[in-house]
């Protein structure tokens, strides 16, 4: 006879399993999503704050936003960071809304938001000797990340910064040879995602060949497409091949194939080269539009409009501020005006649901 203990576990296995056929048919209808909910899904948004606060909230139950991505203002402890995903993801399910992503940029070495004691430290692509030391990297991240409510990791950054040059990610590149990064990038990418932790390969198509920061300005790259097939996109091909969950455009002016449009606002790179050329089916997100390169150039309502043209599954905002809330009025008033953008919507949002089925359950 079936003991009372028993009885209980029993009646909230029930319950957990009816829970998650409910969640499940949430992120599933699209169908029955209204056209705020599928643009509040295209936005990944950064927050001040450590807790659930009036402006995480409105994010969440009026921007309707996709993602969530946290700096070191967001961080504390990690019971604190455990406490802030984890309320923030009630009150999304609370809001009849899907699963939030949750990112944050753990790359190691030069950029890593979660801090010792209390997370590992590792040093950095560019100290990593052997495939051994990335599946360490990627198995001890994804532990740490996962158990504090953290489901994407905006790594491996899989540029290729050649030797002789000043190359802006020769701090953070895995090295020089292309076949080099690509093995390593991979075993990241693949015992992160073994792990259930959505790995971002970044910054396509390649940016170690440029000097300028694009956090300040814009870098013009003067390369031939077949250039980068013979050295930057090589990490990027294996990427694909191991199902990278979410792809990064780099904030660079590629002028051989794009002479108007940086990558990350491109349909020639964002659509024919990734999507048509390359045949990558997964999420496509902006590097932060907040950065110099986009500001500095660019208005944000000609951002969200050739976001959208473009066929960008994501467009990462990672402060706060007006621009996030432009940008859901101006992908709504989008979306209103041409039955050609929404079906794009439509189909960016299935990526992106499509993502948070097989890692969010």
């Amino acid at each position: 006879m079936m003991d009372f203990y028993d009885s209980i576990m029993c009646k909230y296995l029930i319950f957990y399993y009816e829970y998650l056929i409910i969640v499940q048919e949430q992120i599933m209808n699209i169908s029955d999503f209204s056209i705020e909910q599928i643009a509040g899904q295209r936005l990944m948004a950064g927050f001040d704050g450590k807790e659930l606060t009036g402006e995480l909230m409105f994010l969440i139950d009026t921007v309707k936003v996709g993602g969530l991505i946290l700096f070191s203002a967001n961080i504390e402890t990690p019971e604190q960071i455990k406490n802030l995903c984890g309320s923030a993801q009630a009150y999304a399910r609370s809001c009849n809304q899907p699963p939030l992503i949750i990112s944050i940029d753990q790359e190691g070495g030069q950029v890593a938001r979660l801090k010792e004691p209390s997370f590992t430290r590792f040093p950095g692509n560019p100290e990593m000797k052997s495939e051994n030391d990335a599946v360490i990297f990627a198995q001890t991240t994804a532990k740490e990340l996962l158990g504090i409510g953290i489901n994407m990791d905006m790594a491996p950054v899989i540029d290729v910064a050649p030797e002789g040059i000043n190359s802006v990610m020769a701090g953070r590149s895995f090295g020089c040879d292309p076949n080099w990064v690509s093995k390593m990038g991979v075993a990241v990418i693949e015992n992160m995602q073994a792990k259930k932790l959505m790995a971002v390969a970044k910054h396509f198509p390649g940016i170690g060949r440029t000097v300028p920061d694009s956090h300040f300005e814009l870098p013009i790259l003067d390369a031939k497409l077949c250039d980068l097939e013979s050295f930057d996109l090589i990490p990027f091909y294996s990427a694909i091949r191991h199902n990278v969950s979410g792809i990064m455009l780099s904030h660079i002016l590629y002028k051989k194939i794009d002479e108007k449009w940086p990558a990350s606002l491109s349909e020639k790179i964002a659509g024919n080269l990734l999507r048509d050329h390359m045949g990558y089916e997964g999420i496509v997100m902006t590097d932060d539009l907040d950065m110099g390169a986009i500001r500095n150039n660019f208005d944000i309502k000609t951002v969200i409009k050739q976001i959208l043209y473009a066929g960008i599954d994501m467009a990462l905002i990672c402060h706060t501020g007006p621009n996030i809330g432009y940008s859901f009025e101006e992908i709504l008033k989008n979306m209103r005006d041409s039955r050609a953008i929404e079906m794009k919507a439509e189909k960016s949002v299935r990526r992106i649901l499509s993502c948070k089925e097989k890692y969010l359950l």
